[in-house]
């Protein structure tokens, strides 16, 4: 059975309440139910959440709801150990998970052909762990990145040799190849990812280490109030 876990708290230090923010006349949090709803193969959805109002619009997707524990509510709580939490409580109430939706409240951009092609790419090839949805962002290559030194000096944040020959780079955005950025949208992962979540790949130690790509294009979670001019532009894509 493939189940979706909705994830998402009631504080936020960057964008206060934006989970609820409403954009097109429905709130952060009910784009990712709506997908989940919509796509054939899921199950049953399952939402972490400390937040009463969030609560309230999972049950009207008829999502069952968990409770997100205290300690894992806070701004310092990873991604990875809600989500983890989030399994092992799912784990209690249904059995055969074949496989996780892993979504978040804030991450409006995901529809159901995202989740259905991501479940159609682990059932191909089994030695993915992961399937999740990818944006190409080449204009923030990593050799583009700095850091300040201790003289207050930009300085790259990537030894150049990385790349291959320094004298070979050049500033063309396009040079090193596509940039691939896991953009929040969406995680179908095995189980095993959360089961064992310390052996995952960083950042998101819950994509396991066998990361395939569900190709998209301008993805992104919100967490800033300037990305919701944007979000609203991207809406007419989806």
């Amino acid at each position: 059975m493939i189940y979706a876990i909705m994830i998402g708290r009631k504080g936020s230090r960057g964008f206060p309440g934006k989970n609820l923010k409403k954009i097109n006349g429905k709130r952060l949090c009910e784009y990712p139910l709506i997908a989940a709803n919509k796509s054939s193969l899921i199950k049953g959805i399952f939402v972490s959440t400390d937040c009463p109002k969030i609560k309230q619009i999972s049950k009207k997707y008829k999502a069952t709801v968990l409770d997100r524990p205290k300690r894992l509510s806070s701004s310092k709580a990873l991604g990875d150990h809600v989500f983890e939490n989030a399994y092992f409580q799912v784990k209690k109430k249904v059995k055969n998970i074949k496989y996780l939706i892993l979504l978040f409240a804030n991450a409006p951009l995901v529809n159901e052909n995202m989740i259905n092609e991501g479940i159609k790419i682990l059932n191909k090839n089994k030695k993915f762990d992961s399937a999740v949805s990818t944006s190409i962002y080449n204009m923030w290559s990593p050799l583009r990145a700095r850091k300040l030194d201790k003289n207050g000096c930009l300085k790259p944040f990537v030894k150049f040799n990385y790349f291959g020959d320094p004298k070979k780079l050049n500033c063309d955005r396009d040079s090193q190849g596509d940039v691939y950025f896991a953009d929040m949208s969406l995680s179908v992962v095995r189980p095993k990812c959360l089961e064992n979540l310390s052996s995952g790949l960083l950042p998101q130690k819950w994509m396991g280490k066998n990361i395939a790509p569900i190709k998209t294009w301008g993805g992104f979670d919100i967490d800033y109030e300037w990305q919701m001019p944007l979000l609203k532009y991207r809406l007419k894509f989806k």
